[in-house]
This record gives structure tokens, C-alpha cells and sequence, in this order.
């Protein structure tokens, strides 16, 4: 059973977790911060401050604010990889990525907007955009002949979808029941220009 426990300096008391349970409030409040600003500009008393904690809680945690990052940006793939599924794309494949991102729009946006700007975090975007152009591959192949612009396109859609579901937050999450529909239109425009023959001159 939860008990509380008085927080330094006589600030309101802070409720006993499980060392789990204090580690995923406190993964939530820095998503919620680090999705504000970014890394470089949130400090730890931002965080701190969000989550309702001193420093010292969030030092029993993790070692630093980049540990923290790190952490966040893990937990945010894993989540997405379990909410999107494996490696083959079919109708339900954008309305998950969605719903994902509805769930959680700081996680996503941090993940794809903030986390790309970050050169500390560089290795992580790198892997994370390296594997998602190899899974787009495998999956376009089937539609785009093997060249150039199959590793153009492998590269364009998957940059596009998170660029456009990021669009779609920001505007408000419109007609939600249509939008993987509208943003599936729009990927297709991309495959049918990858698959466009240039004309042949007599």
C-alpha cells in the first residue's frame, strides 16, 4: 500500500511509489518537458518541477538528464514498435502509428521532431531512421521497381508519415476516423511518382 512520505524543504508530501511505478511518473513528466522545449534548453528543475519531485528522487533514478533523455526516447520506440506491430505494412499499420501518436503526442513528437536536433542523441535517430527505411524497403519492393527511386522512396515515406501525423497534432487531430485515410493518399502520391517510367525520345 502507498504511503507518503515529507518532501525537503517542507514542500507537499510525496507520495510512496514503487521504485516502477516513481520511475514511469518521472519517464512521463520529462516526456512531457523535453517535448516542450527539447533537450539543450529543459533543465532538471524543469523536470522536477513537472513531475512533482526534488532532484534527489530523480537522482535515485537515473544518473543524468541525458540518462533520463535516453530513457524517454527508448521507452518512446518500444512503445510505437509494440503499438504498430512487426515488420510488414498493411491497412492497420498507419491507423496504429495514429493512435499511437494520439495517445501519446509528446512521446511522438519528441521521438520525431525534437530528438533528430539533438547531436547527443544522434546515434539513436540514426538507428531508429536506418531501420525504418530498411522495413519501408522490404515493403515497397513489392511495388516499386528495385533502383534509385525504390531507395528514394524507402527513404521520402517514412520521414513524410511521421512528418504528417506530427501536422496532424499540431492542427488539432481533425476528422480523426478519416485521417489515416488522408495521409494514406498522400503516401501513395509518393509511390506512384517513384514509380513513374521516364518517357522514351525517338
Amino acid at each position: 500500500m502507498a504511503t507518503k512520505q515529507t518532501a525537503p524543504g517542507g514542500a507537499r508530501p510525496v507520495k510512496r511509489m514503487r521504485r516502477l511505478e516513481r520511475r514511469a511518473q518521472i519517464l512521463d513528466a520529462a516526456t512531457r518537458a523535453f517535448a516542450r522545449a527539447g533537450f539543450a534548453a529543459t533543465s532538471l528543475d524543469d523536470i522536477a518541477a513537472e513531475a512533482g519531485l526534488t532532484h534527489v528522487m530523480l537522482y535515485r533514478h537515473f544518473e543524468s538528464k541525458a540518462d533520463m533523455y535516453r530513457s524517454v526516447l527508448d521507452r518512446a520506440c518500444g512503445r510505437l514498435a509494440e503499438s504498430v506491430g512487426g515488420d510488414t505494412f498493411d491497412e492497420d499499420s498507419l491507423p496504429a502509428l495514429i493512435r499511437a501518436a494520439s495517445a501519446d503526442p509528446d512521446a511522438f513528437r519528441l521521438l520525431f521532431r525534437h530528438a533528430a536536433k539533438e547531436p547527443e542523441f544522434r546515434d539513436l535517430v540514426d538507428t531508429f531512421t536506418t531501420a525504418s527505411a530498411e522495413v519501408a524497403r522490404w515493403n515497397l519492393a513489392q511495388l516499386i521497381p528495385a533502383g534509385p527511386w525504390l531507395d528514394w522512396a524507402a527513404r521520402v515515406i517514412p520521414a513524410f508519415t511521421a512528418d504528417a501525423v506530427i501536422a496532424w497534432l499540431d492542427a488539432g487531430q481533425p476528422d480523426p476516423d478519416h485521417a489515416a485515410e488522408r495521409i494514406s493518399r498522400a503516401v501513395h502520391g509518393i509511390i506512384q511518382a517513384a514509380c513513374l517510367t521516364r518517357p522514351t525520345t525517338t
